[in-house]
């Protein structure tokens, strides 16, 4: 309907990409697009740390799995070294990751996909409307646009609506509408969710203040935590997981922290690596400094 093609365009013209394809969900648009592209002939290459609809996009397409340590092109570099060049190969990865908060080595992760000749497709979930000037995502952060074959992100995080969307070339965008089966078998996204996306979008493409105090608000929180002597891991971003590893403990902490009214999830084996367990926290720009240290002061008695 005229709602979904004017969100289409506006997402195009938002990620400087040709065109379009809106999705009911992101689960639905990662499980469609790879099965899409890829068949059991086809190999896909896909960090360890890749949201688990990535994954299960992969297992549906039938094509083989490879995964390479997190963040690690080098490694990358050896696995694509040792493929045939007539291989039909596609890299995918998060740009921010769902659980560290951290940023994936995007700038090399391109020149690798140009070097072998694979497809890249990106998973913009978590800096769609955080990273970028304009809220672009970490492609747009980092000029990367022309050189990403896929950019796949969700509308349900920063935008605060539902669906997601790929956006790419022309070709791309018509092959999906013919060949992706969560997109052609499934109700579309309701025409008034369309319309909240669009005007989430002009938010998000003004919202430049908003960002920089999201980013304040994260630096200050991470800076925090890390005095009190808890580990951040790598995050670079609002979100800033802190490390327990182990599960027990994880959730009497996230159960402590509700009493005292602050919801900080406790993430947990399977959704994590076992050894990992940790308290996820999602900062937000509207949380004032007397909400930051709050949660400050509930940490130094857990």
């Amino acid at each position: 309907m005229g709602p979904h093609e004017k969100l289409e365009a506006d997402l195009a013209l938002f990620k400087n990409t040709e065109s379009a394809l809106v999705y009911s969900s992101g689960y639905m648009a990662n499980t469609g697009i790879i099965p899409a592209l890829m068949d059991r002939h086809s190999v896909v290459l896909s960090d360890k740390l890749n949201h688990a609809s990535i994954i299960d996009g992969i297992i549906l397409s039938r094509a083989r799995l490879v995964r390479y340590p997190h963040a690690d092109t080098e490694a990358l570099r050896e696995i694509l070294k040792d493929l045939p060049a007539t291989k039909r190969k596609l890299i995918v990865t998060d740009t921010v990751f769902s659980m560290d908060g951290d940023k994936a080595p995007l700038r090399e992760i391109v020149d690798l996909s140009h070097r072998y000749e694979a497809m890249l497709m990106v998973d913009e979930a978590h800096a769609f409307g955080i990273l970028g000037k304009y809220g672009g995502g970490l492609v747009e952060e980092l000029g990367l646009g022309p050189q990403v074959d896929i950019q796949m992100g969700t509308l349900s995080k920063a935008a605060g609506s539902f669906g997601a969307y790929a956006c790419g070339t022309k070709v791309l965008r018509d092959y999906l509408i013919n060949k992706s089966r969560s997109f052609i078998y499934t109700t579309a996204m309701p025409p008034a969710l369309a319309q909240a996306s669009r005007a989430a979008l002009q938010i998000i493409r003004e919202g430049g203040p908003l960002r920089r105090k999201l980013q304040e608000n994260a630096d200050y929180l991470r800076a925090q935590i890390q005095a009190l002597g808890f580990d951040t891991m790598n995050s670079s971003t609002p979100i800033i997981p802190i490390s327990v590893k182990d599960p027990v403990q994880a959730m009497a902490m996230s159960k402590r922290l509700l009493e005292q009214g602050i919801f900080v999830q406790a993430i947990r084996p399977p959704t994590v690596p076992v050894g990992t367990a940790r308290l996820r926290l999602t900062v937000m720009a509207t949380h004032t400094q007397e909400d930051l240290n709050r949660l400050l002061n509930a940490l130094k008695v857990l």
